[in-house]
């Protein structure tokens, strides 16, 4: 614990600013589609030549139908489109994610439309099929089915100890950079303030809407219907919006973030303003921790490194690479678990409350 914020009483349970960046392994947990399978399911669906109209997967069909409709675009013929999701179907062969595929590619526009056009399809699909869902099974329980998960951990280490009529200081010490392309904690968030405090769903969700600091780098397959702004939405477990070619304009690549400076500035200030930061489910692939940290990052922060799931020699360059970027200069900075997202937040709980 930082000094002067021993006994801070009426503060949410995170007492110092927190940063949590969470990759593809946190939903992973609910059973969403880790970066490899989303490659692996486009790859598999974007197949045309080897089905015949009789023998199509429902992924192949669904995805025919969506290019069908973006043909209509001028300047997208059927031919171009079908000879771009060929081009990414191969480029998948060199590839372990659906991003460096796409970004490979650059010289061809169509190929990051398919691709993502792939993305928001497997997602949409994901969300309607992970232990997350739209709504409880039985009124004023949690969405969630069965199990260990750490969004469960999540909305107690915020809300627990923090009064309804400070509610909007369960956020104010936490912000989140979401890798993923779902819209998980955004829709689990609001259920864990009503069964906290007692909120309406509308209250609840107006109370996220309005305070949770989240930014995902590469976008997400639309807004839920419920949060601010004017961006396409679409609700949570929905595996066919009609909108899907609007939708599509809120995924980024690679490319395109790193043009974007609005959206670095945001996702630098996070960090560099973060006392703590917990990777989670996070692979650690280099250009997502450049886009993370660039040279002035220089404070010294508290991190706590998840890196569950990862080859004893890839632990090892993590390890090397973080102490390397973030300017660590002191071995108890650095915190590496070998847990499972929802066993580092039960763990570590006390940590991220301190």
């Amino acid at each position: 614990m930082r000094h002067g914020q021993q006994g801070s009483v009426g503060k949410g349970m995170i007492r110092t600013k927190t940063t949590l960046i969470v990759g593809a392994g946190a939903s992973q947990e609910i059973h969403m589609p880790s970066g490899p399978e989303l490659l692996d399911r486009t790859a598999q669906a974007y197949d045309f030549y080897r089905f015949g109209g009789e023998q199509m997967t429902k992924d192949s069909s669904a995805l025919l139908r969506h290019l069908g409709k973006l043909a209509e675009r001028p300047g997208n013929s059927q031919e171009k489109l079908f000879a771009a999701t060929e081009r990414l179907r191969t480029a998948a062969k060199m590839s372990l994610l659906i991003d460096t595929a796409i970004e490979q590619n650059d010289d061809n526009p169509l190929v990051a439309l398919c691709g993502k056009l792939a993305i928001a399809h497997f997602i949409c699909q994901g969300e309607a099929r992970s232990n997350l869902r739209a709504t409880p099974m039985v009124p004023g329980e949690l969405p969630l089915k069965a199990g260990d998960f750490w969004l469960l951990e999540l909305g107690k280490l915020m809300t627990t100890g923090v009064p309804r009529s400070r509610v909007h200081q369960c956020f104010e010490n936490l912000s989140i950079i979401s890798f993923n392309y779902d819209r998980s904690i955004e829709h689990f968030l609001p259920y864990a303030l009503m069964t906290a405090y007692g909120m309406t769903l509308l209250e609840a969700q107006r109370t996220v809407s309005e305070h949770l600091r989240i930014v995902h780098p590469y976008g997400t397959i639309g807004r839920l219907p419920w949060q601010k702004g004017d961006a396409p939405d679409v609700e949570w477990g929905n595996e066919s919006p009609w909108n899907m070619a609007a939708l599509l304009t809120q995924i980024r690549t690679p490319s395109e973030l790193m043009a974007d400076t609005r959206a670095l500035t945001e996702l630098r200030n996070a960090m560099i303003k973060s006392q703590r930061i917990v990777f989670m489910g996070f692979g650690y692939h280099p250009q997502n921790v450049d886009l993370l940290i660039d040279t002035s990052f220089s404070h010294n922060p508290d991190v706590v490194a998840g890196i569950s799931g990862l080859a004893g020699p890839a632990q090892t360059t993590v390890v090397r690479m973080l102490r390397r970027k973030l300017n660590l200069d002191k071995d108890d900075r650095l915190m590496v678990v070998g847990a499972k997202c929802f066993d580092l937040m039960r763990d570590y709980g006390m940590l991220l409350e301190s």
